[in-house]
């Protein structure tokens, strides 16, 4: 088990790459009262192009496998996993994003046997024809519930208005059509191809002890067998620059309008240093203009165009990525118009050596805050190893960056043919 302190934001993470080839990191944090624990897979909605394990052809399966096959893993043949989480005092979830698939617990008591009560049920798949039948209704009941709201609503509308071909522009649930055609056999294919241990990752933090801790998961994993993995044949469409649509307007019953802003940031397959100096820059540029003291956020704000709903974020992974900046707002064509031309005016724009360490002083500082919880350090942490990247080494990473980074970021960050708007307004 390796060992490794980082004295300047006083945490020791203990780390293990399994012979089966699973990735564990263990926290153990004794001041805090609870832990947490999260077990992952580099599998997410985007992932419907890939060769199955053990196979040489490419398989294409329907729309919204991943998200269907997070909740099966939870229906066992004789009982619900929940339950079982419930009796040990922890409260359990799970989430499917674009790129990744969590199962997750936080508890303040028995916390070695709920971490083998994690393993254990995300490694033992059960899927039946009946369950299956069973789950597409209710799956189906969740995905119409969500076409009512206006918030994902908008947020699809804008990645759609974004991506050509990306399989990102795909609600991650799927459809209801879609969701109608999956099958057993597609929930097995992709289990026993992405949920590898090779392809997979668990985090632990919080009140343990790591030695006991990583024993019971070393001992858990040598009493199952897995087929040897190969490498994993993913395939993605060719996906342009620029975005598919100006403006996508879509009409539901709403008492304000929603206006949100796109930029597509990515849709070139990035390695480890561009991935991090882009993700890095992205988000203290964003914050720079946007937050509550930025300039742009002042100038929309006097002008009436946005009230306590105005948000911002940026999101970047291996091959695309988008920032969306978004808000209820009376006057949607004027929202989008002014922070179109807000955000064109940055390509002039540059940053003084006084400015820029402010901004890294503020995103070092915000790191430093987000330490404090364990959920953050949890998701973070896995998130960045899919890419090679450390978390508790970003900190020396951010004080690196240079202004000359920062300006040059400036230069590429917007252009118009990657701006794009999605409006929300009433029937």
């Amino acid at each position: 088990m390796n060992k490794q302190t980082y004295r300047e934001i006083n945490e020791t993470i203990y780390s293990e790459k399994l012979d089966n080839g699973l990735s564990v990191f263990l926290l153990p944090k004794p001041e805090m009262a609870k832990a947490y624990g999260i077990f992952s897979t580099n599998y997410g909605s985007i992932d419907q192009t890939f060769v199955p394990l053990g196979e040489t052809e490419e398989t294409s399966v329907p729309e919204g496998v991943a998200h269907f096959l997070e909740h099966k893993l939870f229906e066992k043949e004789d009982r619900d996993v929940f339950a079982d989480f419930g009796k040990q005092g922890a409260s359990p979830n799970a989430y499917t994003s674009f790129t990744k698939t969590a199962y997750l617990f936080s508890a303040t008591a028995n916390i070695e046997k709920n971490v083998e009560t994690l393993i254990d049920f995300v490694q033992d798949p059960y899927f039946s024809e009946k369950s299956v039948e069973k789950e597409k209704g209710i799956i189906s009941q969740e995905i119409k519930m969500y076409d009512d709201q206006p918030d994902w609503q908008s947020f699809m509308g804008t990645i759609k208005s974004m991506f050509h071909h990306h399989p990102v522009k795909i609600d991650i649930a799927g459809t209801v059509e879609s969701i109608t055609s999956i099958t057993k056999d597609d929930l097995y294919t992709c289990y026993h191809t992405f949920y590898h241990p090779e392809n997979m990752s668990l985090f632990v933090a919080g009140n343990f002890d790591a030695e006991k801790m990583m024993d019971m998961i070393k001992l858990n994993q040598r009493n199952k067998t897995f087929k040897e993995m190969e490498e994993l044949m993913r395939n993605f469409p060719e996906e342009p620059e620029d975005v598919a649509m100006k403006e996508n307007k879509i009409t539901m019953p709403v008492s304000i309008p929603k206006c949100t802003i796109g930029i597509k940031e990515s849709s070139a397959e990035l390695d480890k240093d561009e991935f991090l100096r882009k993700d890095l820059l992205g988000g203290m540029v964003l914050s720079h203009f946007f937050s509550r003291g930025g300039p742009f956020y002042q100038e929309l704000y006097k002008d009436n165009l946005i009230d306590d709903s105005f948000y911002f974020e940026t999101n970047l992974e291996k091959n695309f990525g988008y920032t969306l900046i978004g808000s209820n707002t009376d006057k949607p064509e004027e929202f989008s118009k002014r922070v179109m031309e807000l955000l064109l005016s940055t390509k002039e724009a540059e940053f003084t050596e006084e400015e820029f360490s402010r901004m890294k002083k503020k995103k070092i500082g915000q790191m430093l805050r987000s330490m404090n919880s364990l959920e953050f350090i949890a998701n973070k942490f896995t998130a960045y190893h899919t890419m090679g990247i450390n978390l508790f080494e970003i900190i020396p990473e951010i004080q690196k960056l240079t202004l000359k980074d920062a300006n040059l970021f400036m230069k590429n960050w917007i252009s118009k043919n990657r701006l794009s708007a999605c409006t929300i307004s009433a029937e």
